[in-house]
């Protein structure tokens, strides 16, 4: 291991190249073959970054795969028409507020639905930020999965992450070397391969002055086999040897970084899954920063023949497994209310979710008699 130049920090100066230098059109051109299959959509148009950027859920026209049937006769249409004009379009109507805006994305769609037939289905992220916090819009058994357009849709409209990559103040927030004006990239969508992952492979790695120090457990669940010592030795062991076989010397963001990766099954290999800067808004997991700097601090002595030093979940009442309650969910409303509440008030929401509510009661009334 390289001894480090200079006394470290607890963080490393950022740059705005190191901040570019982890969107997956960066890198993936150079890990593509040991990384998750992906498709990256760029540049993505100001149209839809308005659509990300605008209060509320809607999906836009033409992204579902079945399309949506009205639910109204030709004759209930007439006779709203004919209310409409009995009534008059005077005083404080509905008829006076402006419809709720439209969107369309006909090409972007497209590129979805491709991505989708090479892959099966899809996992979306933006530049660098999943929407993760939205995983329980669909089924738990399948985190993520996109399977259409509108789905891809629903994620990033539901996720408050996202809102990250949309604000160049926040993507460049760190950054020494900004200067006023000059927070410009393109919006990108990533679509990544989606599979059943079992998520007690997955490991987030911390890579300081060009020194592997340390290994996390990404997945804050309890599994017995993780804490057998023959299972960290050969844990330890394939990502050391991924690491300086695969990206040491090839990562283009400077000495200081935080890749994720999934092993195999046998755990003997990996494959690359994320590259995050090393900033405090990376997540540490189970380690601290000021842990992994006593770490690299350490690592010109005899200690160093212990890095990377590997931190997994060592029982149920570990303090992180405690607090593994559902992930996000502050940010979570039924799908329903979602799909109700877009071009409503509030007013006229709740009343669609009561009248909504009181049907689902009488149809559950009629199924038990």
């Amino acid at each position: 291991m390289p001894v480090p130049d200079s006394p470290p920090s607890l963080f490393p100066a950022l740059t705005k190249h190191a901040i570019l230098a982890c969107q997956t059109s960066s890198w993936h051109p150079t890990f593509a073959r040991i990384a998750m299959k992906t498709t990256v959509i760029r540049p993505l148009t100001a149209a839809f970054r308005e659509y990300l950027l605008e209060d509320g859920v809607s999906i836009p026209e033409g992204s579902e795969d079945v399309p949506q049937a009205s639910s109204l006769s030709d004759d209930d249409e007439e006779e709203i028409e004919e209310e409409r004009d009995k009534n008059g379009n005077d005083g404080d109507s509905d008829d006076d507020l402006p419809p709720p805006k439209q969107h369309s994305f006909p090409e972007l769609d497209a590129k979805i639905r491709q991505a989708i037939a090479d892959y099966g289905a899809v996992f979306p992220k933006l530049n660098w930020t999943s929407p993760r916090d939205a995983v329980w819009i669909l089924a738990p058994s399948s985190p993520l999965k996109c399977t259409s357009p509108s789905d891809v849709y629903l994620f990033l409209k539901s996720s408050d992450f996202v809102s990250h990559d949309l604000d160049p103040e926040l993507v460049f927030a760190c950054c020494e070397d900004i200067v006023e004006g000059e927070e410009d990239y393109d919006l990108e969508l990533v679509l990544k391969k989606w599979y059943p992952v079992e998520r007690s492979r997955e490991l987030r790695c911390f890579v300081r002055q060009e020194t592997l120090i340390g290994i996390s457990q990404r997945d804050t669940n309890y599994y017995d086999f993780l804490n057998e010592v023959s299972t960290q030795a050969s844990i330890r062991s394939a990502v050391v040897a991924f690491w300086e076989t695969n990206i040491k010397g090839r990562w283009d963001g400077g000495g200081d970084y935080i890749f994720d990766i999934l092993l195999t099954r046998d755990l003997s290999r990996a494959h690359i899954i994320d590259f995050n800067p090393y900033a405090p808004h990376t997540d540490p997991l189970l380690f601290t920063y000021p842990d992994l700097l006593a770490l690299i601090s350490t690592a010109s002595t005899p200690a160093q023949e212990s890095l990377p030093v590997l931190r997994v979940i060592t029982s149920r009442a570990h303090p992180a497994a405690v607090r593994n309650a559902p992930a996000n969910q502050h940010n979570m409303v039924p799908r329903e209310a979602l799909e109700m509440s877009a071009g409503r008030g509030v007013e006229e929401f709740r009343e669609a979710w009561e009248s909504e509510m009181r049907r689902a009661s009488g149809v559950a009334g009629e199924e038990e008699k």
